[in-house]
């Protein structure tokens, strides 16, 4: 079924509303990277969230309500062209096929959810003082981003020198260079993180973004766009804790090079895990409830 308790139907007004306060939530959001796009104008720190994750600002404007919801009256409206929606037996009214979903993507959906499940059950750690960036320019010449280094090259090495690295996140293990790997406290696969991943990684935090699309009309709409706020201030903070200079673009350093800066650091890393382990059990949530529900089956929903 849609779901394993009555369905939750929302009258045609009352999703119109939430769909279009969705829409505009998510135009706000994506507002100032498509005016930059439009000028061809790159973004040290903000382009990432559009180019590592690689989802266009109109994926984020697409609402789902989530399994679980009936849109009524819906025939005409865009969820009927949409990839995981089936009609309900009157033919007016839409909710999000479950069955079809589990069928076509349960190993990736189960993936995710083993992944966010075990990151949940694990303490939160909070002493790598964002040294991953640092460990991706160590005794490098060129380096990812067009921006000078706060401290110089031979000030970032010594930096990197003087730390333990504690990196427990493999996409940012695997941009370290080959002399920073060999510095981390232990060597990071993907075959190893499911067992690695911890809740206090800013970008365990960051990659919720990326779960709740990849888990598209699970979700609904509100946690995608937490999770992209969150993946969105994170990012802020990962890059002013970065050696690069920033201050041209507005981003006063987080200098966690010394005492201060590392408590500063600390300090919000622990209110952005916190905020991504409520996230984190949302999603969990929705892909718990969206599997039982597939097993259940619902003969109130037409196949397509």
């Amino acid at each position: 079924m849609v779901s394993s308790s009555p369905a939750v139907v929302l009258p045609r007004a009352q999703w119109q509303e939430l769909q279009e306060a969705h829409v505009s939530r998510a135009d706000q959001l994506t507002a100032a990277h498509r005016e930059r796009a439009a000028r061809r104008e790159k973004h040290p720190v903000w382009d990432f969230l559009f180019t590592y994750y690689s989802y266009k600002p109109s994926v984020m404007r697409r609402w789902h309500p989530g399994a679980g919801a009936i849109l009524e009256d819906a025939a005409d409206s865009p969820h009927a062209s949409w990839r995981w929606y089936a009609s309900t037996r009157n033919g007016h009214d839409l909710g999000v096929d479950v069955e079809s979903f589990w069928r076509d993507r349960g190993e990736s959906a189960q993936q995710v959810l083993d992944l966010l499940s075990a990151t949940s059950t694990r303490p939160a750690r909070f002493g790598c003082f964002g040294m991953h960036e640092w460990a991706m320019v160590y005794r490098q010449r060129e380096h990812r981003h067009d921006v000078p280094l706060r401290l110089g090259q031979t000030g970032t090495d010594a930096v990197v020198e003087a730390h333990e690295l504690r990196c427990t996140h493999f996409d940012a293990f695997r941009f370290f260079t080959p002399e920073a790997e060999p510095r981390n406290e232990q060597l990071l696969t993907r075959a190893s993180q499911p067992f690695t991943e911890q809740p206090g990684c800013l970008h365990a935090g960051m990659d919720l973004y990326k779960w709740a699309l990849k888990l598209g009309p699970l979700v609904p709409g509100p946690i995608l766009l937490d999770s992209f706020e969150l993946a969105r201030d994170i990012r802020e903070l990962d890059m002013r804790a970065s050696p690069y200079d920033l201050a041209a673009w507005g981003f006063p350093a987080v200098p966690v090079e010394t005492p201060e800066g590392k408590a500063d650091y600390v300090r919000q890393q622990r209110a952005f895990a916190g905020r991504g382990q409520r996230l984190r059990d949302d999603l969990i949530a929705a892909v718990l409830a969206s599997r039982q529900a597939a097993g259940a089956g619902d003969a109130s929903l037409v196949r397509r």
